[in-house]
Order: structure tokens, then C-alpha cells, then sequence
């Protein structure tokens, strides 16, 4: 009795499952029907939904002392905010740490800023590395942000993406000693980031 072999190779296809992309639309309607919970802790990146991951003091601390910085800095030339939706085309709506956005008559107090809106994202990442930098970074570019930087916590070294150039950042640089740095966008504003990052 003979057996026939069987090509496996005409059996299985290429063909992958079909990825279903969720619009910012479709997002802000599950949080309104109670699919998502108004309070939770996610965003939607390139269509994907993302948990947050929850922040320690370090990161906190870091935050914090950015934040003041970047306001004394750029005073009424900008708007620095924190952990705000920016709406990124039809299906990202990020939250970064921290944003430079241009100053606007109405605070965006009756649309959310977007990709046109913003300066500077910032991300300080401690267990979120990966995500930040192979995620969301590569999305900042393809949406047009035009300059992104990467607080790493975990190696107290910040990275700076910039000269986007189509959808990607031209420019990268990593330095554990950042000093006076200037702001994309705005007129001769720098911005002291030395003693920033957390040191053992």
C-alpha cells in the first residue's frame, strides 16, 4: 500500500489573518458606549489599542522637572502639556508624556491638537523602552512630529530624533549628558536639561 506524500508548500498559503484597524473615530465611540472606560489607561497607535504601563517615582520625578523647565523656557511662545491626546491622522491618538505645541488663540479648548499643532513630543521611558522607541517613535514620524526626544531611564541617556525626511528621522543622537538644548520651532528657546535624568 502506498502512501502519497503531500506538499505542504501548496496546502498552506501566505494569506495572514486580516488585522482589523481601529479609527480614532470608532476608539472615542467605545469609550462612549462603555466598551473603554473613560478613566482608562490606554491609547490608540496606528490603529492599535495600547495599555499604558503604569510609572514609577523616577519617572514621575523626571516628568515633573521637565515640565518646569520647558515652561520657564518657552513662557508664552508655546504650550507645554502633559499626557494629552494628540490626534494623529484617522487612527493614532497618542498620549506622550509631555508636548510642545504652537500657541493658539483658543488653548485648544475646542479641538484636540494634532500633528500640525505640535513642536516636541517627549517619552520617558523605564520599562516601556521597546514600545517608545520601536512603537511610538516611528509613528511620530510617519503622522509629520517634527522632533521627538527619549528620556531612558534605565541606561540615563536621552535620545533625540530629528530631521524627519518623508517618514522617518534622519537624525539620531544619544548622549548621557545633555545640556542647554534648543526647541524646535521657537525662536532661540533652550531648554537646560542637565541633572534631569535620575542618577544612582
Amino acid at each position: 500500500m502506498s502512501t502519497a506524500m503531500i506538499d505542504e508548500s501548496n496546502v498552506h498559503t501566505a494569506e495572514q489573518p486580516h488585522r482589523h484597524r481601529i479609527s480614532v473615530q470608532d476608539y472615542h465611540r467605545m469609550v462612549e458606549v462603555g466598551l473603554l472606560g473613560a478613566d482608562a489607561h490606554i491609547e490608540l497607535i496606528d490603529g492599535a489599542i495600547f495599555d499604558l504601563a503604569p510609572t514609577g517615582e523616577a519617572h514621575r520625578a523626571t516628568v515633573r522637572r521637565l515640565e518646569q523647565r520647558l515652561r520657564r523656557a518657552i513662557a508664552a511662545q508655546g504650550i507645554v502639556v502633559r499626557n494629552t491626546p494628540i490626534r494623529l491622522g484617522a487612527d493614532s491618538e497618542p498620549q506622550p508624556d509631555l508636548a510642545v505645541l504652537r500657541a493658539r488663540p483658543d488653548g485648544y479648548r475646542t479641538a484636540a491638537p494634532g500633528a500640525a499643532d505640535t513642536l516636541l513630543v517627549i517619552e520617558v521611558s523605564d520599562s516601556t523602552w521597546h514600545y517608545d522607541h520601536d512603537t511610538k517613535v516611528p509613528s511620530y514620524a510617519r503622522h509629520g512630529i517634527p522632533e521627538v526626544w527619549l528620556f531612558d531611564l534605565t541606561s540615563a541617556t536621552v535620545h533625540f530624533f530629528r530631521g524627519l525626511t518623508g517618514a522617518h528621522y534622519a537624525d539620531e543622537a544619544a548622549t548621557e549628558n545633555p545640556g542647554l538644548t534648543f526647541l524646535p520651532g521657537l525662536t532661540d528657546v533652550a531648554v537646560d536639561l542637565a541633572e534631569v535624568l535620575p542618577r544612582a
